[in-house]
């Protein structure tokens, strides 16, 4: 099981160097977080040791139980939809919160993490356009994104997004272009106090596309852990 997460980790590693260099850009600006939902704290292990050091989780109740196993030896990223009442734990747990969507979650996690003296990274989540999922809608994210700004404990760094699923990986690019787009245009409005350098976007099965299209950082499950049991 080892010498399959790390030479499933490897493999990774080959394909982000190959779509940066598709792309003219570094690979060492592409960053890739381990999906754990569902995966034993034994085998997360496996993929620290193998050098992974960004864990994403879905659920805070799943992150807190195996937080309390494995520690600080990773950052520890809220990639799920977050209940609003869910944030007082959510600030103590996670070093990001990737799926921040609405004013009231941002304002109630800068609320809890100011009581905690403590600065959270958010991103701001984008809907691709699906009514099913999570996000804020395209058109109003600039403006939440002004909100954020003026939030003390809450460090904007971002823009998150998810493309509807697909057989073909070409499929997502015009999901992932937009993304790019809107954090250009984020950048042009000069907003003081945010820097959105994180593109957090593409999975196991399109995140070739999504580093092609300037993601920084790509959230891989199944190619590392492989099917969910």
């Amino acid at each position: 099981m080892e010498t399959q997460i790390s030479s499933n980790i490897n493999a990774i590693k080959q394909k982000i160097a190959a779509a940066a260099q598709r792309a003219g850009r570094d690979p060492l600006s592409i960053k890739l977080m381990a999906v754990t939902k569902t995966v034993e704290p034994e085998r997360i292990g496996t993929a620290i040791e193998a050098g992974l050091t960004m864990l994403g989780e879905n659920y805070v109740q799943e992150a807190k139980d195996k937080i309390t196993i494995i520690g600080d030896r990773a950052q520890w990223h809220m990639i799920g939809h977050l209940q609003t009442n869910k944030a007082k734990y959510a600030v103590k747990l996670f070093d990001y919160v990737h799926s921040v969507d609405r004013l009231e979650l941002a304002q109630e996690l800068d609320k809890r993490a100011g009581q905690i003296n403590r600065k959270l990274n958010v991103l701001i989540e984008v809907n691709s356009g699906e009514e099913s999922k999570s996000g804020i809608e395209k058109t109003q994210a600039l403006e939440l994104v002004r909100q954020v700004a003026h939030l003390p404990n809450l460090t904007l760094r971002g823009l998150m997004t998810m493309a509807p699923y697909s057989d073909n990986p070409e499929n997502s690019r015009p999901y992932f272009k937009a993304l790019r787009d809107l954090r250009d245009d984020i950048d042009r409005a000069s907003i003081t106090g945010i820097s959105m350098e994180e593109l957090s976007m593409g999975m196991t099965d399109d995140f070739e596309v999504a580093i092609e299209e300037g993601a920084t950082i790509i959230r891989v499950g199944r190619a590392i852990f492989g099917k969910r049991q």
